[in-house]
Parts: C-alpha cells; sequence; structure tokens
C-alpha cells in the first residue's frame, strides 16, 4: 500500500503541473472591435502643396474627383476674362498712341481721344479685377484641399446622431422645438 501511495503521489505531485501548464503560444488573444484609423497629421499639408503645384490634384488626393471641374472651370474662366480685357485694353492703348503721333487710320478713328482713355481705363480696371478674381481661385482651390483633408480625417460615426426634435407638449398641447443628441453604445 505505501508503493503504491507512494507512485500515486508522485504522479500528482509532478504530473499534475504538465497536465495544467500551457504554452505561451496557446494563449487566446481576443481581438479589438473597434477599428482604429490611423490620422496622419501631414495629409492636410500634402493635399494643399499638390493643390499648389497643379490646380484640382489636392482634390484628385482627397478623392473629390468632382471638385476638379469646377476648379478647373473658375479658374480657366477667370483667366480667359483677363486675356480679353487685356487684349482690348492694348488696343485701345495702342490706338490712342497712333492717335497722338498723328494717325487717324485705325478700327477706333470714330471715338474721340477722351472715350479711348474711357475705354483704357475701363478694359485696365476689369482687367485687374478679373487677374484678382483669378488668384482668389487659385488660393481658393488651396485652401478647399486643405480643409476636405482635414475632414477627412474627422471621425463621425453613425453611433452619433444630432437632430431637431418637435414634440407635443402635454398640458397646452403646442408643439415643442428641441434638439435630439443620441449616442448609441
Amino acid at each position: 500500500m505505501t508503493k503504491l501511495f507512494y507512485i500515486v503521489s508522485f504522479v500528482f505531485i509532478f504530473g499534475n503541473t504538465s497536465c495544467f501548464s500551457q504554452e505561451i503560444g496557446d494563449v487566446i488573444k481576443t481581438k479589438d472591435t473597434i477599428k482604429k484609423n490611423e490620422i496622419n497629421p501631414l495629409t492636410p499639408a500634402k493635399a494643399a502643396f499638390y493643390s499648389a503645384v497643379l490646380p484640382g490634384l489636392g482634390q484628385a488626393y482627397n478623392k473629390k474627383y468632382w471638385k476638379i471641374p469646377l476648379v478647373y472651370g473658375a479658374i480657366g474662366t477667370s483667366l480667359y476674362f483677363y486675356i480679353n480685357n487685356n487684349k482690348k485694353y492694348h488696343s485701345y492703348r495702342d490706338a490712342y498712341k497712333r492717335r497722338l503721333a498723328g494717325f487717324n487710320d485705325d478700327q477706333y478713328s470714330y471715338l474721340d481721344d477722351s472715350r479711348l482713355i474711357a475705354a483704357q481705363k475701363f478694359y485696365q480696371r476689369n482687367r485687374d479685377l478679373s487677374l484678382l478674381v483669378s488668384v482668389a481661385f487659385y488660393i481658393l482651390n488651396i485652401v478647399d484641399a486643405n480643409v476636405d483633408a482635414h475632414l477627412i480625417q474627422f471621425n463621425v460615426s453613425e453611433k452619433l446622431s444630432l437632430a431637431p426634435d418637435v414634440h407635443q407638449n402635454d398640458f397646452t398641447l403646442k408643439p415643442n422645438l428641441g434638439l435630439s443628441f443620441n449616442y448609441k453604445f
């Protein structure tokens, strides 16, 4: 009996540790249920740089392809008016210079000197304004790419909602206006 006692004790003491031990690789790892998006702080600067190099490239970098025709339409239209007003300004200026030199055989022979000067001022002002609008659209293109890249990184979850709420007052039966803020866990 003592022999059997020693064998059972030996197996119980030394065998028990090997039966219940786990190796490091056998540990069950839990998966994180929240998807973590990496935020790159240089993305807005990259988008602004791309738009500064080539208008519309920052919008393509942000994957907002529908904005590219708007960018080129705005800048192209304002550049068209700049070129058109510049040509007309130079045309009236050259006609006035020729008139001062004593020639009167240009296409504006029906205008007097004061009208030529007024036309020069008019087209010069429109030319300068068109250039200012072109530069404004170019800067707006850069700002749009930068802001859009910032807003892409903004976390908007379906669990969070903010909506107007209209409900009826139980005592006066009048509608009450409110703002409903909901967060689902």
